[in-house]
């Protein structure tokens, strides 16, 4: 019975999928299999052949694999192993180059014998790639074939390389990339100007001929694409639904990954549910857009035609469960976002008491607060609420080096202009344009550069925060040292980050805490410091009182927006508000026009936010509650 059950719940999933809580269980796991996998062919006195995938996803998993060679003696002499792609042109000492991170992530820390190393040449004349390309598959074929083929997916679709529109029995070739897949790399080269617009990859039909293929995906990010990948129809604009043509094949995904697949999206399609309140809301709001009517519109047909007749049934009339959600997504409107002094607030997203509460934002970078919660912040202000700002990472890698040139120009006239000596000022800015001349994509800053640019940010988040009506000394730039690396690439989080974050939490001792849980932003500085602050609180709530009366509310806007179901604080925005907020973003004028990571959104920071606004609102109108110019969104974090 259980078995049928399944197979009820995965009807639209037309290959094999493992789901696990999350990538680091996940990760793990894959490395076992890769791990039995060499040890049953060595016990055989057979060699493995591995095919293996770079990019993010695939980190945890060579992680592991290290682990175990250096604390269980798995032992990669028998090993030989064959990479997907490599981008071209690239020489293979570049940092960007995948025999770089081959060598960094796996090979440099096991026992592998360099000659099994084969990874495609970036360094090729383009009259060698087509024979070059040829003999890496006689190679391949000349082993015996790959054991196991390790893969990620792209969000155009791709896997290696292999863009939409690759052919199913494609072999190993140079290839032209997608502009999004550009995009998604441009973090990794300094901008999207320096990423290479052509790639040697293996073929799908290189693949396909793999005795096991494993496609892992993690994150949010790619929960759309694996949605097509697993459930839709086979088209040669998402390569990797090809893979529905094997037997061989498995899809790894964490929970995030998987959480548009219509077991976990729309279960109520698929089986019966237990239909908590969470649950009934989603479905409800899910009916009414699917059906563009409003809640208390609903009827019984409606529920019956889509997948919900149990939910009529067990806790119909619908019209009554139609009342109760209207009720429910009425409740999270509100135009106190501190609470609504001497007001019944049993059903209010806030407490009423105390009437003026002490609150903390945290902004991850210098700008997150007035782009995803302007509005709300103005809003505490204008109420005599007790705010302050925390900006937990200085941003100094997001500034333009023109920027810095024109900041240390003023500097220097400046100084000139009150008759003080500026001789050490201008050989700085000398050895500045120098520097930038000669700058390789993502080269690290000169310290100065580095402190400029921090400056530059640091003087902009203070005129948005004056804006917003904030006092200085109620402004605080916490420098967490994660951040201060000079990189994309950050360092791990350490105690310190986090006592830097006790200590202001133990001075202000907030009633409420927002922060950023927005966690697409490009570099993940987002749950990096989200994690900092849960840490934080939780350390304290072991010894501190106050910390069981602080609420943590979630924002989103800078990358992405809360679904409406998610939400449990709107709070709406008149014109005149939006305008207001729009002005504190200006006040980022670094970040205007065009941002040195925007990501994948080309719309402005400042368009960004009003569109989500709007957005949501519209979908409260349309679910048939109030209509408003925009609605900042909450969501409520119980640590």
């Amino acid at each position: 019975m259980a078995r049928l059950n399944l197979l009820e719940e995965t009807r639209y999933e037309k290959l094999p999928v493992t789901v696990y809580a999350n990538s680091s269980e996940a990760s793990i796991a894959v490395a076992g299999r890769i791990a039995k996998l060499i040890r049953d062919k060595q016990a055989k006195g057979e060699k493995t052949v591995l095919g293996l995938a770079t990019g993010v996803t695939p980190i945890a998993v060579y992680a592991e694999l290290v682990r175990l060679h250096k604390n269980e003696g798995l032992s990669f002499k028998n090993v030989i192993t064959f990479n997907l792609d490599e981008y071209y042109p690239m020489q293979p000492t570049a940092a960007q180059s995948y025999v770089t991170f081959m060598q960094e992530q796996l090979f440099s820390h096991i026992d592998i014998d360099q000659s099994n190393v084969h990874i495609p040449d970036g360094t090729l004349a383009p009259e060698e790639i087509a024979a070059w390309c040829l003999n890496y598959e006689k190679q391949i074929e000349a082993v015996g074939g790959l054991d196991l083929q390790i893969l990620g997916i792209g969000r155009t679709g791709h896997i290696g390389f292999n863009e939409p529109g690759s052919a199913p029995n494609s072999g190993t070739r140079l290839v032209t990339l997608d502009d999004l897949t550009r995009t998604d790399a441009s973090r990794d080269f300094g901008g999207k100007q320096n990423v290479p617009t052509k790639a040697i990859t293996m073929g799908i039909g290189t693949i396909f001929k793999a005795r096991e293929i494993i496609l892992m995906a993690w994150n949010q990010k790619k929960a759309a694409i694996v949605k097509k990948a697993v459930e839709g129809e086979i088209s040669g604009e998402v390569p990797a639904t090809y893979l529905q043509l094997s037997d061989k094949v498995e899809f790894v995904l964490d929970a995030d990954a998987a959480s548009e697949l219509t077991r976990f999206d729309t279960p109520w399609l698929v089986k019966d549910c237990v239909w908590n309140n969470d649950l009934k809301k989603k479905a409800v709001i899910w009916l009414s857009c699917k059906l563009d009517k409003p809640i208390l519109k609903l009827v019984e047909e409606d529920y019956n035609n889509n997948g919900m007749a149990q939910l009529a049934v067990e806790q119909g009339p619908v019209y009554q469960i139609n009342i109760d959600l209207f009720s429910q997504l009425q409740h999270t409107i509100t135009g106190w976002p501190g609470g609504k002094p001497n007001a019944d607030d049993s059903e209010r997203p806030e407490r009423a008491l105390p009437a003026k509460k002490r609150v903390i934002i945290f902004s991850p970078h210098p700008d997150d607060d007035v782009i995803s919660m302007g509005g709300t912040f103005i809003r505490l202000v204008d109420q005599k609420h007790d705010v302050h700002v925390a900006y937990q990472t200085s941003g100094n890698t997001a500034v333009w080096d023109d920027d810095v040139l024109r900041y240390m120009e003023f500097t220097i006239d400046f100084n000139n202009s009150i008759g003080e000596d500026t001789s050490k000022l201008v050989a700085i800015h000398n050895d500045m344009r120098k520097f930038f001349v000669k700058k390789q994509p993502n080269q690290i800053d000169t310290p100065e550069v580095r402190t400029v640019k921090g400056f530059i940010r640091k003087t902009e988040a203070i005129s948005g925060a004056r804006y917003a009506g904030l006092k200085d000394d109620h402004i605080h730039f916490m420098a967490l040292p994660f951040y201060e690396t000079g990189k994309v690439v950050k360092n791990p989080v350490t105690d310190e980050d986090v006592q830097l974050t006790i200590d202001l939490l133990q001075q202000v001792k907030p009633h409420q805490i927002f922060a950023a849980g927005d966690f697409a932003d490009p570099h993940g500085t987002h749950v990096v410091c989200f994690n900092i602050i849960l840490n934080a609180l939780r350390k304290l709530k072991q010894t501190e009182s106050w910390v069981k009366d602080c609420r943590l509310w979630m924002y989103r806007g800078a990358w992405q927006e809360f679904a409406i179901h998610e939400i449990e604080m709107a709070v709406p925005l008149s014109p005149a508000e939006v305008l207001r907020k729009r002005y504190a973003i200006f006040k980022h004028q670094s970040q205007k026009d065009r941002a040195v990571f925007p990501g994948e959104d080309a719309r402005e920071f400042w368009v960004r936010a009003e569109d989500r606004n709007r957005e949501t609102a519209e979908s409260y109108d349309r679910l048939g509650l109030a209509q408003y110019a925009a609605i900042e969104a909450f969501k409520r974090f119980d640590y």
